[in-house]
C-alpha cells in the first residue's frame, strides 16, 4: 500500500522533547559519528540569533564525546551563517530539505556515509523524511517555540495528521508535561 511507504519515510527512529534528551552515548555505541541538526525550533527558537548557554554546553559535550555537529537548514545563508559563526558550527544553508543535496553536502564535508549520521529536527516533512530517504538515523524533537515562519505553520497542520497516523503505527510520544500534553500540544 502506498500510504505505508509514505508513513515509513516520515517515521523517526526516536521522538524526544529536545536535543537535551538525546542519548549521545547510545548514538556513539551505534556507530554514529555525525550529528546533523536543523536550526530554527530545533537548536533555538525561530530566528533567535544567540547561542544559549545550555546549547553551548550541549555542543561542547557532543564534541567531547567525539561527534561532529553540523547545521543543515532550509533557512537563508545570512541567517544560518550568522548562527554558525556564533556557535562555531559548520553549516549548510538553503538545504532545500527534504531534497538530498543539503544532507549529502554535509556528509561529504565530513567524509562519512549516511549510516554514520543522525539527523535531528522538528519537522517530519523536511528533516525526518529527507534523512530517512538517505538511510540516516532520525530524531524528531518538539518545536522549541510556537512562533514560526508562516509556511511552517501551514505544514504543521498536515504534520499533526501524519503524527496521529504514526502514533497508530507505534511512534511513542515524548515525555509529557504535567497537564498530560507534550509541550506543543502534540
Amino acid at each position: 500500500m502506498r500510504n505505508v511507504g509514505v508513513l515509513s519515510r516520515l517515521m523517526p527512529d526516536e521522538y524526544v522533547r529536545s536535543i537535551y534528551e538525546i542519548d549521545l552515548d547510545g548514538l556513539w555505541n551505534r556507530g554514529k559519528r555525525l550529528i546533523l541538526t536543523d536550526l530554527d525550533n530545533t537548536l533555538v527558537p525561530w530566528n533567535h540569533p544567540q547561542v544559549p548557554e545550555e546549547l553551548a554546553d550541549w555542543l561542547q559535550m557532543a564534541h567531547a564525546r567525539g561527534f561532529h555537529v553540523c547545521i543543515v537548514s532550509n533557512n537563508g545563508e545570512a541567517r544560518v551563517e550568522a548562527f554558525a559563526r556564533a556557535s562555531g558550527l559548520p553549516a549548510v544553508a538553503g538545504a532545500r530539505k527534504p531534497k538530498s543535496a543539503g544532507f549529502r553536502a554535509a556528509l561529504e564535508r565530513f567524509q562519512l556515509p549516511a549510516d554514520a549520521a543522525v539527523m535531528v529536527g522538528d519537522q517530519l516533512f523536511t528533516d525526518i523524511q529527507g534523512a530517512n530517504r538517505l538511510g540516516m538515523y532520525t530524531i524528531l524533537v518538539l518545536p522549541l517555540d510556537p512562533q514560526e515562519w508562516w509556511g511552517t505553520k501551514v505544514v504543521r497542520m498536515a504534520e499533526r495528521v501524519a503524527l496521529m497516523m504514526l502514533y497508530g503505527r507505534g511512534l511513542k510520544r515524548p515525555h509529557m508535561v504535567s497537564d498530560g500534553r507534550s509541550k506543543d500540544g502534540r
